[in-house]
This record gives C-alpha cells, sequence and structure tokens, in this order.
C-alpha cells in the first residue's frame, strides 16, 4: 500500500532512538500519522514542527499498519514566527487543535483547506480574530454549528452581545439581561456588521477564545482527561496576559 500528498504537520513525537512517529493533516487522507526514521535526529528535526507543509510519501505493507513516511520540506512555516512568540502560539494552537479534534485517516479536505489558509494569512494584522473564526469554522464543519445571526429569542438581528451556551445561539442586549451571568460573551469581530478595530483588541479576542473555550471543551475535547491541548491553554494564556498588560 502507498500513496503520496502534501500535507501539513501537526505533530511529531520521538520515537525509539532516532524516529518520530509524525502526524499530518492532508487534503486527500486526511489526519495521518506514519513513522519517520531518523524524524528526531538534528538533521530532520526542523522538517517536523507544527505548521511546515511538507510532501509525503506512506508505504505499508497493508493499510492497517502505521506504515512508514518519506517527507520534503515544501515551506517551513514555523521557522517565519520564530520571534513572534504569539503567532507561533497560534499555529501551534491550530495544529494541535485538529490532532486532538479530528479521526485518524478520514478525509476532510474542507478542514485541511481552512487550516492551510489560517495558515497562509498568518502575517495578517487581524490574524487572531482569524483564528477565532477558524475555530467556529471548525466547529460547524464537525457539527457543532453556533448560529450568532439572531437571537436565540426575539429573532432580531441586531444588538447581539451574548450567546446562549445551552443553543449556542445569539442573544440579544434586552433579551439577555435578566440572564446575563449565565450567558457567555459575543464580541464585535464575530459579527458581519461590525468592523474590526484597528488595533488589536485584546479583550474582545479573549472573549472570543472563551466562547469557543466553552463549546469545544463540551463537544470536542469531552473525551479527553485532560480537557484542552495545552497549546491551545498557552495561546489562551498569553492572549489573556496581553488584555490584562493593555488594560482593556
Amino acid at each position: 500500500m502507498n500513496w503520496s500528498d502534501i500535507g501539513i504537520v501537526l505533530s511529531a513525537k520521538k520515537h525509539g532512538e532516532g524516529s518520530a512517529i509524525v502526524s499530518l493533516m492532508t487534503p486527500e487522507h486526511g489526519r495521518h500519522a506514519g513513522l519517520v526514521r531518523g524524524g528526531s535526529g538534528k538533521r530532520a528535526r526542523g522538517i517536523y514542527e507544527a505548521g511546515n507543509l511538507v510532501s509525503v510519501d506512506w508505504q505499508a505493507r497493508i493499510e492497517e499498519h502505521l506504515g512508514t513516511f518519506r517527507c520534503e520540506l515544501l515551506k517551513p512555516q514555523a521557522a517565519l514566527y520564530l520571534d513572534d512568540s504569539l503567532r507561533l502560539a497560534g499555529l501551534s494552537s491550530a495544529c494541535a487543535v485538529l490532532e486532538m479534534a479530528l479521526p485518524e485517516r478520514e478525509s476532510h479536505p474542507e478542514i485541511y483547506e481552512s487550516l492551510f489558509n489560517f495558515i497562509a494569512n498568518l502575517e495578517s494584522e487581524t490574524w487572531l480574530e482569524d483564528y477565532v473564526h477558524w475555530e467556529i469554522d471548525l466547529l460547524a464543519d464537525l457539527g457543532f454549528g453556533l448560529d450568532l445571526t439572531s437571537c436565540a429569542s426575539t429573532g432580531q438581528s441586531d444588538e447581539l452581545i451574548y450567546v446562549s451556551p445551552k443553543s449556542g445561539q445569539a442573544v440579544s442586549t434586552t433579551a439577555g439581561e435578566p440572564y446575563k451571568d449565565k450567558l457567555l460573551a459575543l464580541p464585535g469581530f464575530l459579527q458581519e456588521a461590525v468592523e474590526t478595530p484597528a488595533k488589536i483588541d485584546f479583550e474582545a479576542i479573549f472573549q472570543g477564545l472563551n466562547l469557543t473555550s466553552y463549546f469545544m471543551d463540551r463537544n470536542v475535547f469531552i473525551h479527553s482527561k485532560n480537557g484542552a491541548p495545552p497549546a491551545r491553554t498557552r495561546l489562551v494564556d498569553r492572549v489573556k496576559q496581553k488584555h490584562t498588560l493593555s488594560g482593556n
């Protein structure tokens, strides 16, 4: 059995003396793992950083086996952000979320494309807003979509500032006032009619991550003994720290 594809590195774990088990997100074969001989050695280590784009050949005697990868680096995405700890945290988080969220060997070309586009636009000034949008889109792709377009109680499409944790639908200012302590905050940048501010609003980003955290924890990470992947927790902590320091 063998196939060739391109892939985004999600993770690489040392295996034995110098090998590594590498997990890739591919357009045709979904999340797929393989053994890379020599993959944890000094010469190969830089290839298998989370977020890097590689070409890959997979080979196994039978389909059910782990098989081996032979990879060639196409674009060293991780190296581009070694001096930008926040963007690097965002890149690592996206890869770790998919590593935990997706079943192996199940094709999800739309999710591959969304990850590819997020990474391609990571230099954008709005990348943090893009990350929150990416997680919301991922929830929808997995069957846990949120409805942020109209109020769950009144049906109105304006003054939406909350989200119901029960239904995942937006709630307006007036309808939500009596229950505001039980509702999740809906930041303005998640509404199409609201323009993204020129300056990064870390409070709004933190609210967005809290929103997606709730539904990710309930629907995606529920089967993980330790909850959300550590890389995502580090991103949330960094955004929280930025929010605190900026006084937003």
